[in-house]
């Protein structure tokens, strides 16, 4: 089976996680194709096949003759989808020898893919496009990785002539609601680096993420009966839109930042003239620079709440990842087999720092030296969501080159 095929199957499954779920795995779905995949893992040969408690399946590629000794590699990808767009009865398109012409998909006419407005098509000439019907998203992140780590592990069970050491396979549940490592055991996972495939155009190797925080400021007013409430009404609702409208409008938020610049974003409003919260996250590349961020936020809130006799303010800050740089500087090799990997490829590296984080960014702090990988996927978490199949393949090329070039170290 190759990896169109793999994927054209894993994306059936609908695997959306629930961020507001206190399960783990967040969904029980998410099990169905978890199951299945350790079930695939034994049909191919690999050794020490599990699915744990949480939902990880952990596998080995066992090493070549000679080869036991080599320090494991390991290979990571995520089987959920994201919540903000169904991935339920997804049923894939593929376009044959795209050409350039507009992607009109089927069950929502008004969804096209157009090469003006997707410049990344225009890489694509001649590939075979695969994207969804129209009214879901595809789930190409991250079962293109999920498909090319599978596909890349039956290659070398089926030529164990090929020199390699031990290989770790590992598909995870609920990246997409931030919760993919929080059970996941490094000891037990073995590696002694690890790459995420869950990247975007052929080429990209990212090294770099936001480093993250969120941030929960809570307004408490005093509410009443409305008739009744001269002198005695706080209203928190309005302490809150206070807040919110001093947040600076020409900088420091998504839609004003790019490349290296960081932001805080508003992106949960829990109101009522009682109590009203409000939910931010707080993003740059120097981790320093968080606290900056938290003070001007703090001091905001601050001005606000003082509009308001008789309100009172709660600030709490939770730690969400940090910069998987800090880590991979210190691992520079693990970085500089990628490049030479997707060299080896026939493809130029891309460098790209993410605006964002992957379950990458906290492996590498838990003590698993984690870069991502490209995996092909475009517009995810959208209806436009698509990949090509050739870039599928160039990845399975590039997990097999990492895995020869590890044992040649």
């Amino acid at each position: 089976m190759n990896v169109l095929d793999r994927f054209l199957r894993y994306v059936r499954y609908d695997t959306q996680s629930d961020e507001t779920s206190q399960t783990y795995p967040s969904t029980a779905k998410q099990l169905v194709l978890l199951t299945d995949l350790a079930a695939e893992l034994l049909e191919l040969g690999a050794a020490d096949v599990s699915l744990d408690e949480h939902g990880y399946v952990m596998a080995t590629i066992p090493p070549a003759a000679g080869a036991a000794a080599v320090p494991a590699i390991g290979f990571i990808a995520h089987v959920d989808t994201s919540p903000e767009m169904s991935g339920a009865d997804v049923k894939p398109i593929v376009h044959s020898a795209y050409d350039g012409r507009d992607l009109v998909l089927p069950d929502a006419p008004d969804v096209v893919l157009r090469l003006k407005d997707i410049p990344e098509l225009g890489e694509q000439l001649g590939h075979d496009i695969v994207t969804a019907s129209g009214t879901t998203l595809l789930g190409a992140d991250d079962k293109a990785g999920v498909a090319e780590i599978m596909t890349a592990a039956a290659f070398l069970l089926r030529h164990p002539e090929v020199a390699h050491g031990p290989v770790r396979v590992a598909f995870t549940p609920d990246e997409e609601i931030g919760r993919g490592t929080a059970h996941f055991d490094v000891a037990r996972f073995g590696a002694a680096c690890a790459y995420t495939i869950d990247g975007g155009s052929r080429g990209e190797l990212e090294s770099e993420s936001f480093s993250a925080d969120a941030m929960t400021v809570a307004f408490q007013g005093v509410n009443t009966h409305p008739g009744y409430a001269t002198g005695r009404m706080v209203n928190a609702i309005k302490a809150a839109a206070s807040f919110i409208a001093s947040l600076p409008a020409d900088r420091l938020s998504p839609e004003t930042t790019a490349g290296y610049e960081g932001f805080v974003h508003p992106y949960l409003l829990n109101a009522s003239v009682d109590r009203t919260s409000v939910k931010l996250i707080v993003r740059d590349f120097v981790t320093e620079r968080l606290k900056e961020k938290e003070a001007l936020l703090t001091r905001l809130a601050e001005e606000a709440i003082a509009r308001f006799p008789g309100a009172r303010l709660e600030i709490a800050v939770e730690e969400q990842y940090r910069n998987m740089r800090e880590v991979l500087e210190r691992h520079p090799g693990v970085v500089e087999r990628a490049r030479t990997a997707i060299r080896q490829a026939g493809l130029q590296p891309r460098s790209r720092a993410i605006r964002g984080g992957t379950d990458g960014s906290r492996l590498s702090f838990m003590g698993l030296p984690t870069p991502n990988l490209f995996a092909g996927e475009h517009n995810f978490h959208s209806r436009y969501e698509w990949v090509s199949m050739q870039d599928m393949e160039k990845a399975v090329e590039v997990i097999v080159n990492l895995v020869r070039l590890t044992t040649a170290d």
